[in-house]
C-alpha cells in the first residue's frame, strides 16, 4: 500500500451499483446467493466481509458462534450475518431503514431451513438514538459483526461511539472488525480504535489488504 493511495482520500468514492446483480459465495458448507440492489453503498459485497467470512468458517474453534448472539453493524447486503447464522448463531443485523428491504431479502433467502434460529433485521443509524432503541442490559450481544465500515465519510466518529455502546465493560463482548485499509483516515481511525478498545490483530491478508481486529472494553 502506497502514500499515494492513502492520500486519495479526497477523491475516493466507493462504487455504485445501478443495476440488479447477484453474487454468489460458498461458506458453511452452502451456496449463498447475494443480491446487490441499487445505488447505494450498502448495496455491494465488500472485501472485508468476505474476509472477515472465511475467518469465522476457518476458525470455528477460537470464536465459537453456536448459540451466541451476533449484532452486525452496517450488515449491507446481509453476507456476514447470513454466514453468522449458518454457525449457529442468533443473529441480528442491522443497517440504515434504506437498507433493510434488500438485507431481510437476502436473510430470508440464505437462512431459511438452514440456520439453528431464524436471525433479525433491525434498522441502526449510527450514534442516534442507541440508548433507546438498544438500551442496556436487554441488548446484550456475545459478538459485535463489522466489515468495511470505515472509508472516507462524515460518520466515523458516530461509528465508533456505536461500537462503545455495543462493547461495554459489564457486557464481556467482543467485538470482530475487519476492514480493508485503503487511505491515511482508515489508519487513522485504527488508532482512536486501538485508544478507546483493548485490541488484538487476529489476521491480516496483504493480497487484500484487509485487517481484521478483536477489541473488548477496556476495564
Amino acid at each position: 500500500m502506497t502514500g499515494e493511495a492513502l492520500d486519495k482520500r479526497s477523491i475516493w468514492k466507493p462504487k455504485r451499483c445501478n443495476t440488479l446483480e447477484h453474487e454468489s459465495f460458498c461458506f458453511a458448507g452452502y451456496d449463498i446467493s447475494i443480491r446487490e440492489s441499487v445505488d447505494t453503498y450498502g448495496a455491494l459485497v465488500w472485501p472485508g466481509a468476505t474476509c472477515l467470512c472465511q475467518f469465522l468458517e476457518n476458525n470455528q474453534q477460537q470464536v465459537n458462534l453456536m448459540d451466541k448472539t451476533v449484532l452486525e453493524i452496517g450488515a449491507g447486503t446481509g453476507l456476514l450475518s447470513i454466514v453468522a447464522s449458518l454457525l449457529g448463531a442468533r443473529v441480528t443485523a442491522t443497517d440504515l431503514p434504506e437498507i433493510l428491504s434488500n438485507l431481510t431479502f437476502n436473510l430470508q433467502r440464505n437462512t431459511k431451513g438452514r440456520s439453528r434460529h431464524t436471525p433479525q433485521v433491525a434498522a441502526l443509524t449510527w450514534g442516534q438514538s442507541l440508548a433507546r432503541d438498544f438500551p442496556h442490559p436487554s441488548h446484550r450481544y456475545d459478538y459485535v459483526l463489522a466489515a468495511d465500515l470505515v472509508f472516507p465519510h462524515d460518520y466515523l466518529k458516530e461509528l465508533l461511539e456505536t461500537m462503545q455502546h455495543f462493547c461495554r465493560p459489564e457486557s464481556r463482548t467482543t467485538l470482530l472488525w475487519a476492514n480493508k485499509i485503503r487511505f491515511k483516515s482508515d489508519l487513522e481511525f485504527v488508532e482512536s480504535f486501538k485508544k478507546t478498545f483493548k485490541t488484538a490483530l487476529l489476521a491480516e491478508l496483504p493480497q487484500q489488504e484487509v485487517r481484521i481486529y478483536q477489541a473488548t472494553a477496556k476495564e
